[in-house]
């Protein structure tokens, strides 16, 4: 390669670089903040006890299965709005977001009341003892009643990513986290003469939080002050060869999100068969270990969308130079998370609980995960890359293999016939990465994806 060839490739990575940090950058510090909440949460509940503990992390289980829904459909709503916005058709961009907001708000709706009436045969078919059952059904209730605000705002969230905007997000997930941590205490606790709701507050205070949410994201697509606009003065009406065309994407997606959700909702049952100690163990390392997805996430988010910008400006070469860039950064960050669960796992157990075991039982497990890291930040960059590629079949494929063949099966197996307990479980998840890395990195590099058509 000559001089002048390779000062041009670098020059690509460099702006390459610029255009991935300038999208993953609010995305990395929302997606921290979102953990740190999280976090926040689950000490917040810890203090009450494993039972309390356990309560929350059967519950979170289900929901996330019911969340697959409209989750699918944001997959789809970012591909297709950043392919418009690549194409410089930013009033189509528009149109597609308030078709998928009306699928969205039906979703949810219909997630919220299924919640609301199933929550204790859910609770029961996962496993759950009875001094979690008491405490759960309540907490899953509240939860869930609030979905069809979480749909909603999720909605919109990956509308404005397509468009290129993720400070917005990242401003309004502040605001509604702050609130959530202020209202959590206040609900769980009940200083200043409050009731103390102890689980229950917890559960609505996220219902309040996401109805927040939803109310300013909707006031900022509503005003038009942004990329793109949301509105429905002029009435609605059904524009099907659109909504198909996020169809297209979103569908692969949903059942990639049914069969990760299902795998994981399985696995949840095999470790709650453990007993109430272990499963809190499990809980309180699944709710660390949610801070080491942020980077994954984030630098997703950044090659969803600049995928579906480069292919709709017919530039598939800086797609894929924008998502290896994104890969990069993305392990980078993901292995400095690692070094910190390998050296101070057992301190951060300790910030959740002072039950010795659960501490002991956490910071082993979260040692091991540390080694995964980089094959979890892979699989998490090139498979939101093939989704806003509009191959998404291929990310389907991914998650099958890994959640069923990794985590489902192989957990299964060192648990029940190795007797290796919760190490059994997190060698499972670890083998789950490692297979979705695997197939991912293969889909990506034969660059079939740059052909698809959303």
């Amino acid at each position: 390669m000559s001089k002048a060839a390779v000062t041009v490739a670098t020059q690509d990575v460099v702006q390459a670089r610029k255009r991935v940090l300038a999208l993953a950058g609010p995305s990395l510090a929302e997606q921290f903040l979102v953990s740190f909440v999280s976090m926040a949460d689950m000490m917040m509940v810890g203090r009450l006890g494993p039972a309390a503990i356990t309560s929350v992390g059967l519950t979170n289980q289900p929901i996330m299965f019911f969340q697959a829904v409209f989750m699918a459909l944001n997959v789809g709503t970012t591909a297709l709005v950043a392919r418009l916005f690549g194409a410089r058709d930013t009033q189509r961009a528009s149109d597609a977001a308030k078709q998928t907001l009306v699928v969205a708000l039906l979703s949810g709706v219909a997630m919220s009341l299924l919640s609301v009436a199933l929550a204790g045969p859910i609770l029961r078919f996962m496993g759950a003892e009875p001094d979690v059952l008491e405490l759960g059904v309540s907490y899953f209730r509240w939860v869930g009643a609030g979905l069809v605000f979480n749909a909603l705002a999720l909605n919109m969230t990956a509308s404005l990513r397509g468009a290129g905007d993720t400070k917005s997000p990242m401003t309004i997930n502040v605001i509604a986290n702050v609130f959530h941590v202020i209202t959590n205490y206040l609900l769980i606790y009940g200083p200043f003469g409050l009731p103390a709701l102890g689980v229950v507050g917890a559960g609505v205070s996220t219902t309040l939080t996401r109805a927040l949410s939803f109310v300013l994201f909707y006031n900022i697509l509503a005003s038009g002050s942004k990329r793109i606009k949301i509105s429905f003065r002029e009435g609605y009406a059904l524009d099907w060869p659109l909504l198909k065309r996020a169809f297209t994407v979103g569908l692969p997606a949903a059942g990639e999100q049914l069969i990760l959700r299902s795998g994981q909702v399985t696995f949840a049952r095999v470790v709650s068969g453990l007993g109430t100690v272990t499963y809190a163990a499990h809980q309180v390392g699944m709710n660390v270990l949610s801070m080491s997805f942020q980077p994954g996430q984030a630098f997703a988010v950044a090659a969803t969308t600049l995928v579906g910008q480069g292919l709709g400006a017919e530039r598939p070469d800086q797609a894929e130079i924008d998502v290896r860039e994104a890969r990069r950064l993305g392990v980078i960050v993901g292995c400095s998370m690692a070094a910190l669960f390998f050296f101070f796992g057992r301190q951060i157990a300790m910030l959740y609980t002072s039950d010795p075991e659960v501490v002991s039982m956490t910071a082993l497990v979260l040692r091991l995960y540390a080694f995964v890291q980089p094959a979890q930040s892979t699989q998490f960059i090139y498979a939101a890359a093939l989704r806003g590629a509009g191959d998404a079949k291929w990310a389907l494929y991914s998650t099958a293999i890994g959640i069923w063949g990794g985590r489902v099966i192989i957990g299964y197996i060192l648990i029940e016939f190795f007797g290796m307990a919760i190490m059994g479980a997190w060698l499972g998840m670890a083998a789950d990465q490692l297979g979705r890395s695997f197939v991912t990195s293969l889909r990506f590099g034969t660059g079939r994806w740059k052909s698809r058509k959303v």
